[in-house]
């Protein structure tokens, strides 16, 4: 039986990218894409050097940011090892780096992390996170970092996040042929060119007035205050992609509009899941929008919106009216 279930384990060039991309975050201060890449439920686990370092709940989420951000500036950061593992909607990945800090040029910090993920409605969320470094945080950092357990501490006594609802359109992006690419790559280079990716989506997405939510795996979520700011970046979007230099990826766009629920910078609600289920339905190459997104979009110069069709949506009782939208015209 144990010689069946280890033939299962096999390893995992997206769970390798996706950690790899969770280790970038850190030293390029990217909070918002530490915070997305973790579960939002309870069982998330924190596990640092400190003695006390020893974390748990979605309070953990909310205070990472602040955590790495106590971090000093880092003049190299190099990997030495990596391997991430899957099996039945379950991984991990162990990274080691040598890490230098520029205001230590001549001291070399070996870092080592461990990372769990369990598949959330289809995309890798980290549950576990353990970091070491062979010294205490007071001497590896200068600082004690307490962001999580101030978090944790406050959670215990009621504390919750400003919450405020509002109206946008609501847009996921996915790569289709990710584990192809990854294969054909290896490894290094496809992390690379998915954060290549990652950056001129989200040039596209601000340039129209839109707001780059969080990455999800291969893809992303974005809002935007209007229908038609959403349509135009989704064009622009594919447009992009198919002129692009590196390899060819297969991208397929959702968009749904309604109001949604804001906590600090991630956005919850029926329309998101609606906008994920959407964009799963698309085709590679395809920009598919709800019928509420095309009704109040209303009519824009330039854009052409091809006749409705009517799916039914995992997730969601009876059919729901789709549109495609036109990018290559």
């Amino acid at each position: 039986m144990g010689e069946t279930w280890m033939s299962a384990v096999t390893p995992s060039p997206e769970l390798l990218a996706f950690a790899r991309r969770w280790i970038d975050a850190i030293p390029n201060r990217r909070p918002n894409d530490l915070r997305n890449m973790m579960t939002e439920k309870e069982h998330l686990l924190f596990v640092g050097t400190g003695e006390d370092e020893i974390w748990a709940g979605s309070s953990v989420r909310e205070g990472i940011g602040d955590f790495f951000g106590e971090i000093p500036e880092f003049l190299r950061h190099e990997e030495v090892f990596a391997e991430a593992y899957e099996h039945n909607g379950t991984g991990w990945a162990c990274l080691c780096h040598e890490i230098v800090f520029a205001r230590q040029p001549d001291r070399v910090f070996q870092v080592r992390s461990t990372l769990i993920f369990t598949l959330e409605d289809g995309a890798w969320k980290i549950v576990h996170r353990h970091g070491s470094v062979p010294i205490p945080n007071m001497d590896f950092t200068g600082a004690a970092q307490t962001a999580i357990a101030d978090l944790v501490a406050a959670a215990k006594q009621g504390f919750s996040l400003d919450q405020r609802e509002g109206f946008a359109s609501v847009m996921f992006t996915d790569i289709v042929n990710s584990s192809r690419l990854a294969s054909a790559m290896g490894d290094r280079l496809w992390s690379s060119e998915v954060a290549r990716h990652f950056n001129s989506l989200r040039e596209i997405i601000e340039a129209r007035g839109g707001q780059f939510v969080k990455s999800l795996g291969d893809g992303t979520m974005s809002s935007f205050p209007s229908p038609e700011q959403g349509l135009r970046a989704a064009q622009a979007i594919l447009r992009a992609t198919e002129a692009s230099d590196g390899p060819a990826i297969a991208l397929r766009i959702g968009i749904h509009t309604g109001e949604v629920i804001q906590t600090r910078e991630d956005f919850f609600g029926t329309v998101v899941n609606k906008a994920a289920r959407i964009a799963a339905v698309a085709a590679p190459g395809e920009i598919v929008i709800s019928g509420d997104t095309r009704d109040l979009a209303g009519a824009v110069e330039g854009l052409i919106i091809h006749p409705p069709a009517d799916i039914s949506l995992k997730g969601f009782d009876g059919l729901h009216r789709v549109h495609r939208l036109e990018w290559k015209a």
